[in-house]
């Protein structure tokens, strides 16, 4: 049994950057990757977002094993310290290596995975599970096949399924009735999104960076139209946290974004409501009227006239594929629950991340991995040089050569745009200073995308 498991390929769920570099790394270390890809072409969710330049520059970017398979085909790296859009990183990078013939066969477009289970195993039983090989049901331009791997390395993300917009983790009453006037994400605003947009009064909820990259797109919509409102909507009750270190920011771009935002604030071109918590949309004179949660002092605010509506209120993994594997799931993050403590937003608002791989990734089911985006479930802080990272560690523990897997390094930029104190309080520094508790490395809370 065990030799026909180790004759299968390791399935990898994701054509994305972390899931292009899970291959490289696959096949550098002997295995035949498997790379399945709900999208109709690589890097679904970047070509999403195609026009938002990165605040990270090429070197953070790169993955060492990517980069080694495509230097043997000629390929040249770019500037390691220009900022790419993700237009770019697709151009420029990703497609260049999925073309590579090592990697062209392994992988397949519009291959969306419904389910993941083991051959001949319900989630009850026991004897024989790690021996048996990895079933994945997946629906194919062809139809629905079941697909055979020894291992699994799940970086599917979660840009797709991003977060509803009530205040309360459910979308608000009346969200799904005005879900032609709500985008997701970060739409092409000053592109093929701007007729949607000019002239209008939009709402943007959010307090990332990928809000901040909204705001700022409609300001510049706003120069070339002046009847273009913009109106902010902000849980919190401050925006320091996204406004952050300008200089003190080893990403320049990124700490520029937030320069950039309190400036279109003190000039009043935004129309912020802070500590607003969106309860309700209705439909009111061809427009709509927002309402949110009863504040402290008996208060309810409301919102009217709104014509678009952007969430940028990040995204939550599908963990609906994994119901038949044992995974170990922290309760409020969805992260693995090792790594849950060094990401909680609950407990900072920077956060250290201690380099981390196999180990912290593992669940009760063997083979089985979260990478990326996915890996961190609902915390916003991750990078996608940490991703390449997790998965060189994973493949090495794969191949049985643990000393190399144990061996985590991670160097990030240290960051003044999230506060250099936790959520609670307390006055160790993060970002922008020395990590605490022996962490590796400042975490970058940014959402590159």
């Amino acid at each position: 049994m065990q030799q026909l498991l180790n004759s299968l390929p390791v399935a990898v769920i994701g054509a994305g950057p972390v899931g292009l570099a899970a291959a490289a790394h696959l096949l550098r270390a002997g295995f035949t990757p498997l790379v399945l890809e709900a999208g109709t072409r690589i890097a679904d969710n970047l070509e999403s977002y195609r026009h938002v330049r990165m605040f990270s520059p090429w070197r953070y970017n790169l993955d060492r094993a990517a980069v080694a398979l495509l230097a043997q085909s000629g390929w040249r790296a770019p500037d390691a310290d220009a900022l790419p859009t993700a237009g770019q990183i697709v151009d420029g990078y990703l497609a260049p290596l999925a073309a590579l013939p090592a990697l062209a066969g392994a992988i397949r477009l519009g291959h969306s995975v419904r389910q993941v289970s083991r051959q001949g195993h319900d989630k009850v039983q026991t004897r024989g599970r790690g021996d048996a090989p990895f079933v994945l049901q997946v629906d194919t331009p062809a139809g629905a096949v079941q697909l055979h791997a020894q291992a699994i390395i799940d970086a599917s993300g979660t840009w797709s399924h991003p977060n509803p917009l009530g205040a309360n983790g459910l979308p608000a009453q009346g969200e799904s009735e005005a879900r032609a006037r709500i985008a997701h994400g970060m739409p092409d605003i000053l592109g093929g999104a701007a007729n949607r947009y000019a002239g209008k009064r939009v709402l943007v909820i959010g307090a990332g960076h990928s809000a901040a990259g909204n705001l700022i797109a409609l300001a510049e919509l706003a120069g070339r139209h002046p009847a273009t409102t913009i109106v902010w909507v902000v849980r919190g009750g401050s925006l320091e946290r996204l406004f952050g270190g300008g200089a003190a920011d080893q990403l320049p771009a990124r700490g520029a974004l937030g320069a950039r935002l309190r400036t279109l604030q003190a000039n009043g071109q935004l129309e912020v409501h802070l500590d607003f918590r969106v309860r309700e949309m209705v439909r009111a004179g061809g427009t709509l009227q927002i309402t949110g949660e009863a504040r402290a002092d008996g208060t309810t605010p409301v919102i009217a006239r709104i014509d678009q509506v952007i969430g940028a209120t990040g995204g939550r993994p599908d963990l609906s594929m994994t119901r038949e594997l044992r995974v170990r799931l922290d309760p409020w993050l969805e992260s693995t629950d090792a790594l849950a403590p060094l990401i909680d937003p609950n407990m900072h608002s920077c956060g250290t991340v201690r380099p981390h791989g196999h180990r912290e990734l593992a669940h009760p089911e063997q083979g089985y991995y979260a990478v990326g985006a996915k890996s961190y479930g609902r915390a916003p802080n991750f990078l996608m040089a940490t991703g390449y990272e997790q998965v060189r560690s994973i493949v090495a523990a794969l191949a049985g050569d643990l000393v190399a897997a144990d061996d985590v390094r991670l160097e990030l930029p240290e960051t003044g745009v999230c506060s250099s104190r936790p959520v609670t309080g307390a006055a160790a520094a993060c970002c922008g200073g020395p990590a605490p508790e022996g962490g590796g490395a400042c975490c970058v809370a940014d959402a590159d995308a």
